[in-house]
């Protein structure tokens, strides 16, 4: 079977099925495992991803207002590289590709055989429902449920090794920058599960955009900053040419010391089987005296000082 990913946590679902040598199409996001990158490109941004956050939001927020893509599909290349599934997700016009935009692609392509996986990642159990969901249509079914028995067991080991903890510390977990917006879907149940209790979003909502003041107010203990499709260096990067390292120097989890910086593209933000290493990490943070350091490339964390 040849498999075409247009969004990065599929190529990770693929490759962890054991199905890295079908993959003949990735989108420009995919980096992981490395060498997906050297495979054909088949999407494009719209968009300078290299800008300031709020340069890229404004750009963004114009796309969309006027009913175009964020991003666009290399149908020349896609056709050229005849695949039998296509993968993308229906979940943000801002994170891939639209469902819509590869509807239309292969509806131009002549691809008459070629089927279409659609992800639906908005809270945990739907993304091991997604591995299934991949695993069923490339035709490795046992191997989806080996897949997402593992990261279950992972998980659940947090929670079981965090039931004892007494203090619970609040958690604001910063999807992005400029504008503010606090990270909903799976990290609420994530913050849970590592010894912690989410404020501003309690629940498996999809997005909240408070204001700094909001947050000031809410007088998290810990504050995680996880941009979406930043690393750490970027997301450091981000700060220390803005004044939102001035923003955040009001708060008390800074001023304390427990303000910290995460790689946001590379865990939290992929839908994929590293949400196993994404709570691990997190867990880590919030309790270190009870989690032992997650087996991923230090540093995974940076503390961060205004």
């Amino acid at each position: 079977m040849r498999i075409a990913s247009l969004i990065a946590s599929a190529t990770e679902i693929v490759c962890a099925l054991g199905l890295r040598e079908q993959l003949v199409g990735v989108s420009h996001e995919c980096d992981f495992p490395p060498g997906v990158e050297n495979l054909p490109i088949l999407t494009k941004p719209q968009i300078d991803t290299k800008a300031k956050s709020e340069v890229i939001d404004q750009s963004v927020r114009k796309i969309l207002q006027n009913g175009m893509s964020v991003y666009t599909i290399r149908t020349s290349i896609l056709e050229k590289i005849k695949p039998d599934l296509v993968i993308t997700q229906d979940q943000c016009e801002i994170c891939a590709v639209s469902l819509k935009e590869v509807e239309t692609a292969l509806c131009s392509l002549t691809l008459p055989t070629t089927r279409l996986c659609t992800l639906q990642p908005n809270f945990f159990h739907d993304i091991l429902n997604d591995i299934k969901r991949v695993a069923e249509m490339a035709g490795v079914h046992d191997r989806g449920e080996n897949l997402v028995s593992q990261i279950q067991n992972r998980v659940d080991f947090i929670s079981h090794r965090l039931r004892p903890v007494g203090s619970r510390p609040t958690v604001a977990c910063v999807e992005w920058l400029d504008p503010l917006m606090i990270a909903g879907g799976w990290m609420p149940e994530l913050v849970r599960w590592g010894g912690g209790e989410p404020v501003l979003i309690q629940s498996n909502e999809l997005f909240s955009k408070p204001t700094w003041e909001d947050v000031r107010k809410a007088d998290p203990d810990i504050i995680v900053i996880l941009p979406c499709g930043y690393d750490l260096s970027r997301t450091q990067q981000e700060l220390s040419q803005s004044t939102l390292s001035d923003r955040l120097g009001e708060f008390r989890a800074t001023r304390e010391g427990r303000c910290f910086l995460v790689d946001g593209n590379a865990y939290f933000n992929r839908p994929g089987p590293r949400i196993a290493e994404s709570a691990e990490i997190l867990a880590h943070i919030l309790h270190p005296s009870f989690l032992d350091s997650p087996e991923v490339p230090d540093p995974f964390y940076h503390i961060w000082k205004s």
